[in-house]
């Protein structure tokens, strides 16, 4: 996150470093706040616990749910049994994402030789974008209007995304029957509609007549879906002559 909290919310997912072990659980330091939490041993692993020390390590870093915060004492408890291994691994791809995006931004803001106004710019971009990972989606997604940024900032940041990040491909698939209506091919007539429906970047797989497949790619499934639309729309102008059903 770009402006850190002071402590977590109940039921979130953190990032834990164990600092130091105890008979009946841990201290632990948060990875992402400036606070510390407790870690039960109860909350260590299922089962029966005979000797805490088998199961973590004093410098072992790893993810945990919060379960109890007591805001007044700023006092925390942790859980890392209640931790899915699902909810594990999220965590730290959403981590190292964001440590990237940071790492991103701190780079144009030296590039833009702005580091003196770097808290500054930070605070402003805090204002649309909670996490510097949500402020990487939206230049890659090409959203640049939303980034609050400095146009240097900003020009800077768009060209080590570039560099670094390969955009994300969608692709969808959609059937295609297409007969002529008087019962005769009508090549010609199918030919032309395939070539149109081609320009609007939408490919077409013959898949043994009358079947055929629609295939399009894009930066996201809204772009994607909406070549597949403009296709059909080419297509219906010749339903006059031909039988057209599409379905995903």
């Amino acid at each position: 996150m770009i402006i850190q909290r002071d402590l977590p919310e109940m039921g979130e997912i953190i990032l834990v470093n164990i600092t130091k072990i105890m008979p009946h659980g841990a201290y632990c330091e948060l990875v992402e706040y400036k606070a510390d939490a407790y870690l039960p041993i109860g909350e260590v692993a299922s089962g029966w616990i005979k000797n805490i020390h088998e199961f973590i390590k004093e410098g072992q870093r790893d993810v945990a749910k919060v379960v109890f915060v007591d805001r007044s004492r700023k006092a925390l408890d942790v859980s890392l049994k209640k931790v899915t291994a699902k909810e594990k691994k999220d965590k730290i791809n959403d981590y190292n994402l964001e440590k990237r995006a940071e790492k991103f931004f701190t780079q144009a803001v030296k590039a833009a030789q702005k580091e003196s106004r770097s808290e500054e710019i930070k605070m402003k971009v805090a204002e649309k974008f909670p996490t510097y990972s949500e402020l990487l989606d939206a230049v890659v997604e090409g959203k640049d209007s939303e980034v609050a940024l400095d146009a240097d900032v900003k020009k800077a940041f768009q060209e080590i995304v570039a560099k670094n990040i390969k955009p994300k491909i969608y692709t969808v698939g959609y059937s295609l029957e297409l007969k002529t209506l008087n019962g005769k091919g009508n090549v010609n007539l199918i030919k032309k509609a395939f070539e149109e429906v081609e320009k609007l970047g939408v490919e077409v797989l013959y898949e043994g007549a009358p079947h055929y497949k629609l295939s399009a790619e894009g930066s996201s499934y809204p772009i994607v879906e909406g070549k597949i639309k403009e296709a059909e729309k080419v297509l219906k102008k010749y339903d006059n002559a031909l039988s057209i059903s599409i379905k995903k």
